[in-house]
């Protein structure tokens, strides 16, 4: 238990220092460069059209440390923690009913980084195919915000060094929650929460299915979820207005993420 901890808080001090180091290397604060962010999204809408779909990259990471993502990372390494107490028990509640085994069964497929990637260039390359900025702008956000949520899982992953409930290695985070819940993120920031409430839906049942499936535990899909989140509000800083607060649930025979809105941006 002590080693875990320990990991895990090494983990956040990787989380802090991928977002400091590019923090450090700005001369203007991070709510300046969401501004300017959002006012060139304002005047372009489809930046993506006017440049290849991984030149936008290193804008992307530095991104990461806007203070509407810290507070996001803030609020969702509390969740994590908090929930830290409950991962055995809601582990073995899950991966104990093979009724639901069969029903999340789809998520390990589906929520994996190949689909995902896939899915996003697909998008991306029907965007150009049919002559449709938006859908290409779109699929362009969607490839680079796997980029970027892989890039912050595997590095977490590494510190951490957190076992998973089968016994094999690299548990925290989920690398499955992360690439659903950003791909969730940047449907929701394009698209509006017409979109986004189906996408945050399938991307807490593909976190429910690394639990159940005992890939994962409650901290790990928390953490995960974070993780996406953060990369895809990255990758589409300018768009959407929305905010809302994240946080893992546990009820009796089953867990997920619960989203609270707070709002649009004043």
């Amino acid at each position: 238990m002590v080693s875990t901890c320990c990991r895990c808080a090494l983990a956040c001090s990787v989380a802090a220092s991928l977002a400091a180091v590019p923090a450090q290397a700005q001369d203007l604060g991070s709510s300046i460069v969401e501004q300017s962010a959002a006012q060139a999204a304002q005047q372009n809408p489809f930046p993506s059209k006017q440049k290849s779909i991984f030149s936008g990259l290193f804008d992307d990471f530095r991104a990461i440390p806007t203070r509407d993502n810290l507070i996001i990372a803030g609020i969702g390494g509390l969740a994590a923690g908090l929930a830290h107490p409950a991962d055995g028990r809601v582990s073995r509640t899950l991966s104990g009913s093979a009724r639901m085994g069969s029903t999340l069964g789809p998520g390990e497929v589906l929520g994996g980084a190949a689909a995902q990637m896939v899915g996003s260039i697909a998008t991306h390359a029907i965007g150009r195919a049919i002559g449709s900025p938006k859908v290409s702008a779109i699929g362009a956000d969607l490839v680079r915000a796997q980029i970027v949520t892989q890039t912050m899982t595997f590095g977490i992953k590494m510190a951490a060094q957190r076992t998973r409930p089968d016994g094999t290695q690299y548990s925290f985070p989920s690398g499955h929650t992360s690439t659903t819940f950003a791909t969730a993120t940047v449907l929701q920031r394009h698209l509006g929460w017409k979109a986004g409430v189906p996408a945050y839906a399938f991307a807490t049942y593909v976190a429910a299915s690394r639990v159940q499936a005992k890939r994962h535990f409650l901290s790990d899909v928390a953490m995960g979820a974070t993780i996406g989140i953060v990369a895809g509000r990255s990758v589409t800083l300018g768009r959407g207005d929305a905010r809302f607060a994240l946080a893992p649930s546990a009820v009796p025979g089953g867990a997920g993420v619960s989203f609270t809105w707070l709002g649009g941006k004043q």
